[in-house]
């Protein structure tokens, strides 16, 4: 039961193309955007990256936790049209259905994240192959907390609010997080992006850029949301199961 509910969401995401195409597309046609016509530029804003490849990694956290955070949008459906109610009375355990949305979610990233790295080579990004791989673990661990976040989303969410919410949401930890300029060392933003995992989110990416990997306050922040994230999601999940 648990390999077959698997298997059926990876296929019913992939076979509704009109949002999977949507979700895939729009990080790649940003990344050109605003990265193609900046090709040659070598030292972006005198910090001596090329263009594309900064772009790159700031497009590479919108663009996975936006992945993740899809999930939400997916749950909210189910719900309104009954199949979650049908999930509830099958032999599915909870723990299957939490474990098949993170892995559905994760599929969602990965493949964004690879595109991106394949958009990034046509415009000129190179990299070691330890670098690349260690970028990719991070950034991989760092989405936990988002795989939560887009469960929580899901069953608190109508189908209606529930795509404003999510691209909102997404649009504001990435602009917190410094998806789209560097975050200054000190101040109020400063203060508040270390407290927020889209921060360390986008600093994993930027490993590649040449900045440090995270300290403990990285690990204890990814963490400590991932922890209260999963416990909100499941906490929604069984409310809204007793209204069933």
């Amino acid at each position: 039961m648990n390999s077959a509910y698997l298997r059926f969401e990876f296929l019913r995401t992939v076979r509704n193309r009109r949002f999977f195409m949507l979700a895939l597309l729009f990080p790649v046609v940003l990344y050109f955007l605003i990265a193609a016509p900046s090709r040659h530029e070598e030292n972006l804003g005198g910090t001596g990256i090329s263009a594309p490849l900064y772009f790159m990694v700031g497009l590479a956290s919108f663009g996975t936790m936006s992945g993740m955070l899809s999930s939400g949008a997916r749950i909210a459906t189910e719900r309104a049209s009954g199949w979650t109610r049908q999930l509830r009375i099958s032999p599915l355990r909870p723990r299957s259905y939490f474990v098949t949305k993170v892995a559905t979610a994760y599929v969602m990233a990965a493949l964004t994240l690879a595109l991106l790295y394949i958009c990034g080579a046509s415009l000129g990004v190179s990299m070691a192959a330890g670098k690349w791989v260690g970028v990719t673990g991070l950034i991989l661990v760092a989405l936990i907390p988002f795989a939560a976040l887009g469960i929580a989303l899901g069953h608190v969410l109508n189908p209606d609010s529930v795509g404003p919410a999510i691209g909102g949401l997404t649009a504001l930890l990435a602009f917190v997080g410094g998806a789209w300029f560097p975050i200054a060392g000190h101040g109020f933003l400063h203060d508040v992006a270390l407290a927020d995992p889209s921060y360390w989110l986008v600093r994993a990416g930027r490993i590649a850029v040449g900045e440090q990997a995270w300290g403990a306050t990285g690990w204890a922040v990814v963490a400590g949301w991932s922890v209260v994230l999963t416990v909100l999601a499941v906490r929604l999940y069984r409310r809204d199961g007793a209204r069933v």
